[in-house]
């Protein structure tokens, strides 16, 4: 069975790794509680470092928070990964490409709407290696045809349609509570539920929406949407995987 290392099991990792047909391995080293009992319910194996990890696996798949995408790498590398890395974090093409030039890399995009779809572009052989591995899972593999940034793309232009709806949602809301008008408003189909729904996940999105912002502007597109929706998720810090009321949310707009 292949050896896959997971960097690392939060919620999204978790559902990419249990779909994985294959020996799923993860580093506890300066993990949370939290991560630990995702990992250990899900039937990862635990070994210990990042460094032994990697030392153990064929191929690697890293699914982490945006800003540390490539620090992750870059240790991956440093630590002498020879094998196949799955780079499925929601950053940049760009920054793929970077990662790309120190590791034999499949770039990836994972989307959640009807399903769980993990897009996959890059060399064909080492595509197919990776969408091999959930044949028979929950994980709907798609391989792309295009090279290494394809897959991003992807990602960055789905996540800024789905997630600068949301925030305009947020602010159309907010607007609309300070005339008094919300039931008129949603009266027009503007539906509130998306916004609770993001409050939680808000902390992942803001970083995720600068990405978008950097794809926007290395193509001389206007980049000022993507940027506003960041400014508004990093309003909703304090929800960080926690629910909150409507009223309290817009609040912390202000």
């Amino acid at each position: 069975m292949t050896r896959v290392g997971l960097l690392f099991p939060g919620e999204m990792g978790t559902l990419v790794g249990a779909a994985a047909g294959a020996d799923v391995l993860w580093a506890s080293d300066d993990r949370s509680e939290a991560t630990a009992r995702r990992a250990s319910e899900a039937g990862f194996r635990d070994v210990g470092t990042v460094d032994e990890l990697v030392a153990q696996s064929e191929i690697v798949i890293s699914l982490c928070p945006p800003a540390i995408a490539e620090e992750v790498a870059g240790q991956v590398a440093a630590a002498g990964f020879d094998g196949l890395y799955t780079e499925a974090n929601a950053i940049a093409p760009a920054r793929v490409e970077r990662i790309a030039k120190t590791l034999r890399c499949v770039d990836g995009a994972v989307i959640v709407r009807a399903g769980l779809n993990l897009y996959l572009s890059g060399e064909k052989v080492d595509v197919d290696a990776v969408a091999g591995l959930f044949e028979d899972g929950e994980v709907n593999a798609i391989p792309l045809e295009g090279e290494i940034g394809a897959a991003s793309a992807l990602k960055m232009a789905f996540g800024g349609w789905n997630k600068i709806g949301t925030a305009l949602a947020a602010q159309a809301y907010a607007i609309a509570r300070a005339y008094g008008v919300e039931e008129a408003l949603a009266g027009e189909g503007v539906e509130s539920g998306r916004i609770l729904r993001a409050g939680p996940k808000a902390w992942r999105w803001a970083p995720e929406m600068e990405e978008v912002a950097a794809t926007c502007a290395a193509l001389g597109l206007p980049d000022g949407m993507p940027r506003g929706a960041a400014e508004l998720y990093s309003r909703w810090d304090a929800h960080r995987d926690r629910p909150a009321e409507l009223e309290r949310l817009l609040d912390d707009l202000q």
